[in-house]
């Protein structure tokens, strides 16, 4: 076995609920405390409610689940943009990081993306079935950046060919079409009740005034020195998200996105410790990423897996495709952490991410991406890929 198969589960609020996790055939459960406001310590209460939560299931149905990887513990904008705060805030972060531990949760994902998470600009694309995926298109963010936010000196961040697209295309859309890329790019992120306003974000953008990319790399390395040891100490890895997308947006830098992004970060903080989570959709979306290669160079530090594919149909331009199809090569994906996979025998936890929604899900209240029905198509297309390349090379 190459992968412990594995779902995401928000929670006892997620419409996907355990039970259903356990059809699906996952054993290994991804899930957060999104009801703590980022910042604050993750206390050994807290963690332990939610590991009983699995253990009540496990009661009522014999199949296990364990909390095998934390996604995510956030890290606070004042640790990204090197506030003075930032120093008390990192000492919580330990904090969370050694009640984890107590409580045998070792792997921990986390993120450096300034202020926002993965951005879409249409969260439920059709497709030609019929089915809805995650779209992201360039000239849609930029027609939002411009015309909609109004950030400030937005058009220095374009290229003048981008921008004629834009206004020629702002100028051909309706209404519904408006509302549909305004709603897509302030998207609550999950645990966000509130979600975003455009004043909302234009005040956290503000925040980046200034920050350059140099410095928000200085930014990450300072916080991975002070929790690396820690991390060390307690037998814990992090493992860090690559950005998605792998490019700016809105001008907000973006340091986690190619393999010399992820050399820096590794040779500025050696330890194994320091990990990487391979999201092959990320990394995927831009074609200058050598997604075998950044396997077999990374492996020792991949502690997490994300696997899903997108359709780049054009630069900046993608759609989430199904997981055996579009860009990723999901054959050459699995049998190059297979190749790896002999040297240590480590098994990773694996995800299925980003589903299409699709059948009885379509028009049920699923966060996007994050339906039952896509994923689980996901998860037995990835586990019987799997299963067939282990059998063959036997």
């Amino acid at each position: 076995m190459i992968f412990e198969q594995s779902w995401r589960w928000y929670g006892p609020n997620d419409p996907v609920n355990l039970a259903t996790i356990k059809q699906a055939g996952a054993h290994g459960v991804v899930t957060a405390l999104h009801q703590i406001p980022v910042g604050d310590i993750w206390t050994k209460e807290a963690i332990q409610e939610r590991i009983s939560q699995l253990d009540e299931s496990n009661r009522l149905h014999p199949f296990k689940l364990h909390w095998n990887v934390v996604e995510s513990l956030p890290v606070h904008e004042f640790i990204k943009q090197g506030k003075p705060e930032r120093d008390h805030l990192i000492e919580n972060y330990k904090e969370s990081l050694k009640n984890l531990a107590a409580c045998g949760v070792t792997s921990i994902c986390y993120n450096f993306m300034p202020i926002l998470d993965w951005l879409r600009t249409n969260v439920r694309y059709e497709l030609e079935d019929g089915s809805t995926a995650l779209l992201h298109e360039m000239v849609d963010v930029v027609i939002f950046d411009i015309y909609m936010l109004q950030r400030e000196g937005a058009e220095k961040s374009y290229s003048e060919a981008i921008l004629i697209q834009a206004k020629a295309k702002y100028e051909s859309l309706s209404d519904e079409e408006i509302a549909v890329l305004k709603q897509s790019l302030l998207m609550a992120l999950p645990g966000d009740k509130d979600g975003f306003t455009i004043e909302k974000l234009k005040n956290g953008l503000q925040q980046y005034d200034g920050i350059s990319r140099e410095q928000l790399q200085e930014n990450l390395i300072y916080f991975l020195k002070e929790v690396i040891p820690v991390a060390e100490e307690l037998g814990v890895v992090l493992a860090i998200h690559p950005d998605d997308p792998p490019w700016p947006v809105f001008g907000l830098p973006r340091i986690v996105s190619t393999a010399e992004d992820l050399k820096f970060i590794f040779e500025a903080v050696p330890s194994i410790h320091n990990g990487l989570t391979f999201c092959s959709g990320s990394l995927g979306a831009s074609e200058e990423n050598n997604l075998p290669e950044i396997i077999k160079t990374y492996y020792d530090r991949i502690h997490f897996v994300h696997l899903r594919s997108v359709n780049r149909v054009a630069p900046y331009h993608f759609y989430e495709a199904n997981h055996l199809e579009g860009s990723a090569q999901m054959f050459e994906l699995i049998k190059t952490f297979y190749d790896c996979h002999q040297t240590n025998q480590r098994v990773l936890p694996m995800r299925p991410d980003h589903g299409h929604e699709m059948m009885d899900d379509q028009g049920k209240p699923y966060y996007p991406g994050y339906s039952a029905i896509g994923r689980l198509r996901g998860l037995a297309e990835l586990r019987g890929l799997e299963f067939g390349i282990i059998n063959s090379l036997k």
